[in-house]
């Protein structure tokens, strides 16, 4: 799989490979250098955030140094990409003392909302974080969403995010704010994108898939790309597009 990964990459040549964390199974050192050289290895630059598999299920460490490990690699769990097309926050959503749970705080929706105000003039902005806001109906009720979900979405379309990032639930989805929420007094839109994840899915869970997502953004839409992982390459099983900012599709 990570040869056809680094044929996929090539063939698309992104500006930006997002990496919405779970990188590790069990947050140990082998597997966060693993998944770090193998990031590195398709060229792009990596914004990576972690998951709530990236921190240690030992103690203490899990709550005395949850994110030695990953800082160690990646230097920070927040964060930033800058170009005059695109511009990527990354949010740590994860809570130790959480198995599954995430959540951002009031002080981190703040700081984003500073941080997307940086961007060049007419960049795409982005932010990513772990924990969804947009999820497939028939996963199950454990894959819980971002705690607070609604006051998140509000407060991120607020700050000016054209796009929100996410994994955790092992499933593709992707949606547009006005499908999720009546926000008729507010016309800007705002997409919400899960990324399947390159994991193997686990025996007997039918409800997880293999994959990732390609992003393609241009003036007037985004056009999000499913590929699902076949055994021996990757297939495109979905195509879907979104107007930008407050325009419709015609």
């Amino acid at each position: 799989m990570e040869r056809a990964l680094a044929s996929l990459v090539e063939r698309v040549a992104p500006e930006l490979v997002v990496a919405s964390g779970d990188l590790t199974h069990r947050g140990r050192r082998a597997q966060h250098e693993r998944a770090h050289a193998l990031l590195r290895s398709l060229g792009p630059p990596v914004l990576a955030v972690p998951g709530n598999h990236d921190i240690p299920y030992t103690l203490p460490a899990r709550f005395t140094s949850p994110w030695r490990e990953f800082e160690r690699l990646w230097g920070t769990t927040e964060p930033t990409h800058a170009s005059a097309r695109l511009h990527v926050v990354g949010l740590n959503s994860v809570r130790p003392f959480r198995q599954q749970g995430g959540a951002l705080s009031r002080t981190q929706l703040a700081r984003v909302a500073e941080r997307l105000r940086d961007a060049a003039a007419g960049a795409y902005r982005v932010v990513v974080l772990h924990h969804h806001l947009l999820g497939a109906p028939w996963r199950a009720a454990r894959k819980r969403p971002v705690s607070r979900r609604d006051r998140v979405l509000r407060a991120l379309v607020a700050a000016g995010a054209d796009l929100v990032l996410s994994g955790h639930i092992h499933q593709a989805a992707a949606g547009e704010r006005h499908e999720l929420e009546a926000a008729e007094r507010d016309p800007r839109g705002a997409v919400l994108s899960i990324a399947p994840g390159l994991g193997r899915p686990r025996p007997h869970r039918l409800g997880e898939a293999r994959g990732l997502q390609v992003y393609e953004i241009d003036e007037g839409s985004l056009t999000v790309l499913t590929h699902v992982w076949r055994g021996d390459g990757w297939s495109l099983v979905a195509r879907r597009t979104f107007p930008r900012g407050e325009r419709t599709l015609t």
